[in-house]
């Protein structure tokens, strides 16, 4: 990535935050549309002085092209609200992407976001994370268990990532917090509010001894659309992702998924057979999750410790992704293009002339389906 005219300057004091703000909160953009408009004019200030008539073929829509390059008296005051957050304190910090200070794993995503809003130390976005989610109705043992475990992976040298919400999010953040942190909160608002407001406290303690980290503009509320959003960062940034009781229908089971989809490795705690709060877990236990008994199942489940045991998006449950149907659209003409001749994802998406994300979306998907293999060095082949 390389959108950032000074990555090193987008504190909120530098005019050209405005211009990624910007570009970041206007309506109708979003992470896919704003990747293709950086690589075609190259930077947020790039966007904001080409042509309309350009900017709207890039976007397929004049409206939203002129909602970008006109006035919106909206947007502004969000932009002037970010800026003030920004140089309201020394921990605060506005990240970019293509900023060095981004979180590297995000750009797994086909959708990484234009812009993160972080508090506390940034420098953990980059750490060896594992996610700890479940289920806010948690029971007693349940937080004592997500406790438990989160204590004993940051005492191995493990970030634990979670939430921010009740019940065993919570208790992972104390649980770090409580063998001396380090623990990162996705959250799904303002970084500047906590989700539920008596989460305040454990917020400033996180923002104390790791981070808070979203893509949301100071004093947005808790809409029910930004979770999913917020669970897809929790999947990208870890590891592998542990989830400690969840019902059969619940977001950590699409944080589960998600992880699965990012060729992440999924775990989950075993519970009572009669307890509601153990079959979301027994059911990613019988489509393949790793089993936990102890910290060391998650400790032993990372890559960085067990190269020949991770396995490839291909290999996951197909339950945990998705149906491996014949491709279609995208992926389809994607496939078509490619042999057992290894290619590099920037010579696809060349020779499509897609933007590289979309590109990178297809091969991903085709990948979790078995269609093609990514080689060690990067390349894509397409499977036999």
């Amino acid at each position: 990535m390389s959108f950032v005219t000074r990555p090193d300057a987008a504190t909120g004091t530098d005019p050209a935050i405005v211009a990624w703000l910007r570009l970041a909160h206007t309506n109708g953009i979003g992470p896919v549309r704003g990747q293709a408009l950086l690589r075609r004019f190259g930077s947020p200030e790039g966007v904001l002085a080409a042509p309309l008539e350009d900017v709207s073929t890039v976007l397929g829509s004049t409206r939203i092209a002129a909602a970008l390059l006109g006035p919106d008296a909206v947007r502004d005051t969000l932009t002037g609200a970010a800026r003030s957050w920004a140089v309201g304190a020394a921990d605060r910090a506005l990240i970019v992407l293509g900023d060095p200070r981004y979180p590297p794993r995000l750009l797994d995503l086909p959708d990484p976001p234009l812009l993160l809003y972080c508090r506390g130390d940034w420098r953990q976005l980059a750490a060896p994370q594992v996610a700890i989610v479940g289920s806010r109705n948690a029971t007693a043992l349940g937080q004592r268990t997500a406790a438990d475990l989160a204590g004993a992976l940051v005492a191995d040298g493990v970030t634990v990532t979670s939430g921010l919400a009740e019940g065993i999010d919570r208790a992972a953040h104390l649980g770090a917090l409580g063998a001396g942190g380090p623990t990162i909160a996705v959250v799904g608002t303002g970084i500047d509010r906590a989700y539920p407001s008596r989460h305040r406290p454990l917020a400033e303690r996180i923002a104390a001894n790791g981070a808070l980290v979203g893509e949301h503009p100071p004093g947005m509320g808790p809409l029910a659309g930004n979770f999913p959003r917020r669970n897809r960062l929790i999947a990208a940034m870890s590891s592998a992702v542990v989830v400690v009781e969840a019902a059969l229908r619940s977001g950590s089971l699409i944080t589960a998924r998600l992880a699965a989809d990012l060729g992440r490795e999924v775990l989950a705690v075993p519970g009572s057979i009669h307890s509601p709060l153990a079959r979301g877990c027994h059911s990613l236990l019988r489509q393949g999750a790793g089993l936990v008994e102890s910290a060391g199942d998650i400790l032993d489940a990372l890559p960085s410790r067990t190269p020949n045991r991770v396995r490839s998006p291909s290999e996951l449950p197909v339950s945990l992704t998705s149906d491996a149907a014949a491709p279609t659209g995208e992926q389809a003409r994607l496939l078509a293009s490619m042999s057992a001749d290894p290619v590099r994802i920037e010579t696809l998406a060349d020779h499509h002339g897609w933007p590289l994300m979309t590109a990178l979306a297809a091969v991903q998907r085709l990948e979790l389906d078995g269609w093609v293999r990514r080689q060690a060095d990067g390349r894509y082949v397409r499977s036999p």
